[in-house]
């Protein structure tokens, strides 16, 4: 489904050059569920960016459903994004001045979805949530949890290839977050690709290979 080869991500200060990616080789197949683990400032965050095609990177190769997306326009990166991505962010990335219902058919209306259609997605989504009594609230009027479930219900919204999520179940509680890895773990037999930067051991243990990170480096994988 997606190959990163030699991927280089630095930041220049001064005459100094930090690594924050240093040559990551990475090769993920149609239906798997990877775990990405590692200290905090190991890179894990800026390579699901550079997955998800949010964040450039400066040297090296990726390909994403036999295109070379280092070769692509921007517009060209963002179609590819919007078609095929669902991103869960850690900071929730809702739009504040919408509506808990508008913030999750945001994605539908970039694919053209009718509106008839597009209200039975978002009904269907709010109400597998349970968050239909909130439909109307703005992100600002919810708490941090209920901001993670709209964030999540609008990734998986567009019924994405790929899934990328940046600690999913942070602001959850238990409960929530279980429910939230059983959805993902369904939607992975379904055929879902899923990649999950966690630091969490149990939730790590819901995928099928954990690659850790190091310094930027893939230290290892391991298949579970």
């Amino acid at each position: 489904m997606l190959e990163l080869k030699g991927i280089y991500k630095w930041v220049n200060t001064g005459i100094n050059r930090t690594f924050i990616l240093k040559d990551v080789d990475l090769s993920v197949k149609q239906g798997e569920f990877i775990s990405v683990m590692g200290p905090s400032g190991s890179g894990k965050s800026t390579l699901l960016n550079i997955i998800g095609m949010l964040d450039d990177f400066n040297e090296g190769e990726y390909h994403f459903l036999h295109e070379s997306v280092h070769k692509l326009k921007e517009k060209q990166r963002s179609g590819l994004y919007k078609q095929y991505i669902g991103f869960v962010f850690q900071a929730y990335h809702l739009i504040d001045e919408l509506t808990v219902y508008e913030n999750i058919e945001t994605p539908l209306i970039y694919q053209n979805i009718k509106t008839s259609e597009r209200k039975a997605m978002v009904a269907d989504i709010l109400d597998r949530f349970q968050i239909v009594g909130k439909k109307d609230l703005f992100p600002t009027q919810l708490s941090g949890g209920q901001q993670q479930l709209v964030g999540i219900a609008r990734a998986l919204i567009s019924k994405p290839k790929l899934i990328l999520a940046d600690e999913p179940t942070g602001n959850l509680n238990s409960k929530q977050g279980e429910e939230i890895m059983g959805l993902f773990s369904e939607l992975n037999k379904e055929g879902v690709t899923i990649i999950q930067v966690t630091h969490s051991e149990k939730n790590a243990g819901y995928g099928t290979r954990i690659i850790n990170l190091l310094d930027g480096m893939v230290a290892n994988h391991v298949t579970l």
